[in-house]
C-alpha cells in the first residue's frame, strides 16, 4: 500500500467518478469526492466520504468547495482529478454559440478555475498530482461530437501547456485518454441533444436518427466498450506512481487512433474517421 494521499474529484455522481472514488477509498486514500447534485453528495456522505457540492458550471460554487476542502484537509490537498464532464451531441453548424458556451463551462472553464484554484496550494506545500479525465476525442475528432470534441481538445492544450509550465516543482500532470466506457454519458447526451437540437429543420436530420438511435441503445453501444474500473486502475497509478505517465490510454480505440494520427496522412485518417 502506498502512502495515504488527499485527493478531491469532481463528477463523482456514477460511472468514472463514483468508481474511482470507491476504489481509491478502499485503498486508504482521503477521497473528497464531489458532485453538482445536492442528492448526490447525501448519498455520497452516507456512504462515508468527505462529499461536497460543486457545480463546475458555477464559479462561486467552485470557490466555495475549495475553501471547504481546504478546512477538511488542513490545507493539505496532494492530488485532483478533474473527471467532471458532459457531452453535447449535434453536428457542428446546429450548434449555437450557448449551447457550445455552455459545453465549455464545465468541461473547460470550470475544470481550469478549480485546477488554479489548487495550484498554488500544491506549490507550497512542494508537490501535487494532476489527473484530467480527456478522451479519445481530445486525440481525434469524430462527427456529431463538435462541442465535446472541441473541449477536450482545448483540456489536453491547457494540460500540456501546465505540464511545462510546471516542470521543476514536483507537480505533476497526467492526461487520461478513455475511449468508449460504460457509464451514464449516452443518457445525459441524449437528454442534452433533445433539450438543444431541433433535428427536424436540420441538413443532418437523417444522421440525427442514427445517432438517437445509438444514444438510447441500452448497454455498450460500441465495440470494444469497458467498464469504469478501466479508468480507475489508470488513476491509481497516475495517483501513487513515482513517476507517473504523461497520458494514460483506455481501451483499443484509443491505442489505435493514437497510432494512426501519428502514422496516417490527414485524408486517410479522415476516410476512416467518416465510418465510425
Amino acid at each position: 500500500m502506498k502512502l495515504a494521499k488527499t485527493i478531491l474529484i469532481t463528477g463523482c455522481s456514477s460511472g468514472i467518478g463514483y468508481s474511482t472514488a470507491r476504489e481509491l477509498k478502499k485503498r486508504g486514500h482521503h477521497v473528497i469526492a464531489t458532485a453538482r447534485k445536492s442528492e448526490d453528495v447525501d448519498r455520497l456522505t452516507q456512504e462515508g466520504f468527505s462529499a461536497l457540492q460543486l457545480d463546475l458550471a458555477d464559479s462561486q460554487s467552485i470557490q466555495q468547495a475549495v475553501d471547504q476542502a481546504i478546512e477538511l484537509t488542513d490545507g493539505k490537498i496532494d492530488a485532483l482529478f478533474n473527471n467532471g464532464a458532459f457531452g453535447q451531441p449535434g453536428a457542428v453548424e446546429d450548434l449555437t454559440r450557448d449551447v457550445l458556451r455552455h459545453q465549455f463551462e464545465t468541461n473547460l472553464f470550470g475544470t481550469h478555475e478549480l485546477t488554479n484554484l489548487l495550484v498554488p496550494l500544491m506549490r507550497r506545500q512542494g508537490h501535487g498530482r494532476i489527473i484530467y479525465n480527456s478522451s479519445v476525442l481530445g486525440l481525434v475528432a469524430m462527427r456529431y461530437r463538435g462541442a465535446y470534441n472541441a473541449s477536450k481538445f482545448a483540456l489536453e492544450g491547457l494540460a500540456d501547456t501546465l505540464r511545462l509550465e510546471l516542470y521543476g516543482t514536483h507537480i505533476h500532470i497526467s492526461l487520461i485518454e478513455p475511449g468508449p466506457i460504460l457509464s451514464n454519458f449516452r443518457n445525459n447526451s441524449y437528454a442534452l441533444y433533445k433539450k438543444n437540437i431541433d433535428p427536424s429543420h436540420s441538413y443532418h436530420k437523417a444522421a440525427y436518427e442514427a445517432m438517437e438511435a445509438r444514444l438510447q441503445k441500452e448497454g455498450a453501444a460500441v465495440a470494444f466498450t469497458l467498464p469504469a474500473e478501466a479508468v480507475t486502475g489508470k488513476v491509481i497509478h497516475a495517483l501513487e506512481a513515482k513517476q507517473p505517465k504523461m497520458r494514460y490510454y483506455v481501451t483499443f480505440p484509443t491505442y489505435l487512433f493514437a497510432v494512426l494520427k501519428r502514422i496516417l496522412p490527414m485524408s486517410w485518417l479522415d476516410a476512416l474517421l467518416r465510418k465510425v
